[in-house]
């Protein structure tokens, strides 16, 4: 039995009935290089089964405390049951892409079942008209509670769930599963009373660093509000989100992507990619006649690691404002801007306060931590309307640069449905495997109601921007060498020096 994180606890408390806090891994295979040519539901089954032992999520369930008087814990599953998890579904005929965003869409809205493991993994069939892919393609949608991974450990499910080559390695029976019986109701108020005692202890020290650090990156935002209040407008995406999700999806190449960077000195891949959202934004909502006059706002992640840990340390992520450029119709310019603010020493600063504030939750009562967490789900949707946090959220979602097999069928794409919020609908997932990146919005309908010129909308942005980028740079001209004779600094000063006498 382990108990939650503060920071993890949070997506538990925050989930509501119209937004939940379920990741969606999706993964589409070409079952050609598999045994038969094919994967059947049982095979599937038993592959899921054969790496059950490789993570704990897969038989733990949430055990909540009364009155969430201290964080849920984590404990086996009594009457875990693998055929619950693991399902199967086929697309009708033609089995086209539409109909797939839709099915996966839906999968994705539902929410999980608190009082069970937060998984679900579906097999999809029946993709038979499907972008450039062969005939009986399948699907793989594996939907986990943001409570049980985060991104680093949606990448570790992904590997754990697949082979690096077309032969299924037979692997080692795993030890005995025996279900622990959960402990009763005084034990975990009993457990809770005591970290009640020893947690404001604890919260001293990460308290005092976040003050120190981000009361500055505090002092900043409130200087920008008041000076710049333009920058946060407010868009579609900052009201209430519905039940209902859409997702779309557009591939690209590591290379594309590091052409259109070249385009300004010192930008990185992510720079790039933000540019070419900010540009999809720029176009959708000038269609709609709602694009506003500032720019909007992405949340991006940023990767930070703390001086004491050492190259070899973990690092760590925090999250940080980037302006998209959305008012800039030149793309150069706007993705010129995106990269002066991601390496800007202030933003940085501002971000590395937020970790700060994120490590609070970690020592924070657990009352307190889930009466806010409900307190600002329920007034996101009025802070969304008047002093935005942002316009979107752009988080990256890294895959392995290697083919992947599961049960010998090549995985060809791997991208993410992510959770969207009320003040928040719109999040693209920015998933990278086996040389290709792939961009994948999620919102919802009504905020969304035509995903496919959205994802059309991406495309073209980023179409312009390949094609500037894959223009030849004129040459430059070089200056002709004067002919004659080279008059050095020494015989200069000699001349000097008898015109001078001479006069």
């Amino acid at each position: 039995m382990r108990q939650l994180r503060g920071e993890d606890a949070r997506f538990v408390y925050a989930e509501t009935g119209h937004a939940n806090s379920n990741i969606t891994l999706v993964y589409i295979y070409d079952p050609s290089t598999a045994p038969g040519g094919r994967v059947r539901f049982k095979g599937f089954l038993k592959h899921i089964e054969s790496r059950l032992h490789l993570s704990p999520i897969f038989r733990q369930k949430l055990l909540r405390v009364p009155l969430e008087l201290d964080y849920p814990y984590w404990i086996e599953d009594e009457r875990f049951d693998l055929e619950y998890h693991v399902r199967h579904v086929a697309l009708p005929k033609p089995g086209d892409w539409r109909q797939f965003c839709i099915q996966a869409s839906r999968i994705h809205a539902r929410p999980l079942d608190l009082s069970r493991p937060l998984w679900e993994t579906y097999l999809v069939e029946g993709l038979d008209s499907f972008l450039d892919l062969p005939a009986d393609s399948f699907a793989v949608l594996t939907k986990i509670h943001h409570a049980a991974i985060d991104v680093k450990a949606g990448a570790e499910i992904t590997m754990l769930l697949h082979d690096t080559t077309a032969v299924t390695p037979h692997p080692e029976p795993p030890e005995p599963w025996f279900p622990e019986s959960p402990p009763g109701s005084l034990s975990l108020l009993a457990r809770a009373a005591l970290h009640n005692v020893v947690q404001p202890l604890m919260l001293a020290a990460p308290l005092t660093r976040a003050v120190r650090q981000f009361t500055p990156a505090i002092v900043g935002s409130l200087r920008e509000l008041w000076l710049h209040p333009e920058r946060l407008p407010i868009t579609r995406f900052n009201a209430e989100v519905s039940p209902h999700r859409v997702f779309e999806t557009r591939r690209f190449t590591i290379d594309e992507f590091k052409k259109v960077r070249s385009l300004v000195p010192g930008a990185t891949i992510n720079d790039a990619v933000l540019a070419v959202c900010g540009g999809a934004l720029r176009r959708y909502l000038m269609t709609h006649d709602e694009l506003p006059g500032p720019s909007m706002v992405s949340i991006a992640p940023l990767s930070i690691r703390n001086a004491d840990q050492g190259v070899g340390g973990p690092a760590g992520f925090s999250m940080m404002r980037v302006p998209l450029g959305t008012e800039i119709e030149d793309p150069v310019r706007r993705l010129r801007s995106i990269h002066q603010h991601t390496s800007n020493a202030d933003d940085i600063e501002q971000a590395v306060g937020a970790k700060e504030l994120t490590d609070i939750t970690k020592h924070a009562p657990a009352a307190t931590l889930a009466l806010s967490a409900r307190l600002l789900a329920d007034t996101a949707i009025g802070i969304g309307q008047h002093a935005p946090v942002a316009s979107c959220t752009v988080t990256n979602v890294p895959g392995p640069a290697v083919p992947l097999y599961f049960n010998g069928a090549r995985m060809t794409y791997f991208s993410a449905i992510m959770p969207i919020s009320d003040g928040m609908g719109l999040v693209f997932a920015v998933t990278s495997y086996d040389g290709k990146i792939i961009i994948s919005p999620t919102s919802c309908r009504e905020q969304i109601p035509d995903p496919e010129f959205f994802a059309l909308c991406i495309r073209e942005s980023f179409q312009e921007y390949l094609e500037l980028a894959s223009k030849p740079k004129p040459r430059r001209k070089t200056a002709g060498k004067k002919k004659g004779k080279v008059v050095g600094k020494k015989a200069k000063t000699r001349v000097a020096r008898r015109r001078r006498a001479a006069a």
